[in-house]
């Protein structure tokens, strides 16, 4: 398996540097010099870890570190210069697996990266043998990918799209109310307006078109969406 290193770090010296390392080491850098669309990037590439620094154009590295949390549990590792305590605290507190002050060895680089590959995708890494799936009719979902699957076509989802999927794969053929999906996928509905449930149905209708499946979620008026038992092929 060829890994995937992505590489969040607005000095493009720098960055080129450390993605001479990874390339070395034998992993695929993803250098991103958008820094307005790392989310965006992230979901596309997927990557298996992420190298990211804390000084970036707009938004910080620990937002992005969140945003990044809200729909991967992939390694990330802050590479930055800010080495204060508090520092280190928001990075772990961000969601952060480990945090490299600069200046710093890139040997210690690599072998960080090694270590956090080897827990999270290693021969004993937590569910590597037996990896969780929910099946319905040809339809597979991979919850810790996140990613689902039909008829040899995959894409890859966000964590909420993934929540929302399982619960309607799971309750498959009844309709499941607005008020249960939201009270399954997110912990707080206070603070939720119902459009962002909205959003992300759509999004999943858009994903499952991705993969040959259309109209297999259905709006049932006056209650919530039902996800269709037949599935009909692009």
């Amino acid at each position: 398996m060829e890994y995937k290193i992505m590489l969040v770090e607005d000095d493009a010296s720098i960055a080129k540097l450390i993605g001479y390392y990874i390339e070395k080491y034998g992993y695929k850098p993803i250098i991103v010099d958008d820094f307005e669309r790392i989310l965006d990037i992230f979901i596309e590439e997927n990557p298996h870890l992420v190298l990211l620094d804390v000084n970036l154009p707009k938004y910080d590295g620990f937002y992005w570190c969140r945003k990044i949390r809200q729909v991967s549990t992939n390694p990330i590792i802050f590479i930055s210069a800010r080495d204060s305590e508090m520092d280190q605290v928001m990075g772990i507190e961000s969601g952060a697996d480990d945090y490299i002050t600069k200046p710093f060895y890139y040997d210690v680089v690599i072998a960080k990266i090694k270590s956090q590959l080897r827990r999270s995708f290693g021969a004993f890494a937590p569910g590597l043998t037996e990896e969780r799936k929910v099946e319905l009719e040809g339809l597979t979902l991979y919850p810790e990918r996140p990613e689902l699957n039909f008829n040899g076509c995959s894409t890859v989802l966000t964590k909420k799209e993934s929540e929302l999927a399982e619960t309607l794969m799971r309750m498959s053929p009844r309709a499941v109310s607005r008020d249960i999906l939201m009270e399954k996928i997110w912990d707080d509905q206070a603070f939720i307006d119902e459009n962002t449930l909205n959003v992300n149905v759509a999004r999943l209708r858009r994903k499952l078109q991705e993969i040959g499946i259309e109209d297999a979620l259905e709006t049932v008026r006056g209650h919530g969406y039902r996800l269709n038992v037949t599935w009909r092929k692009m």
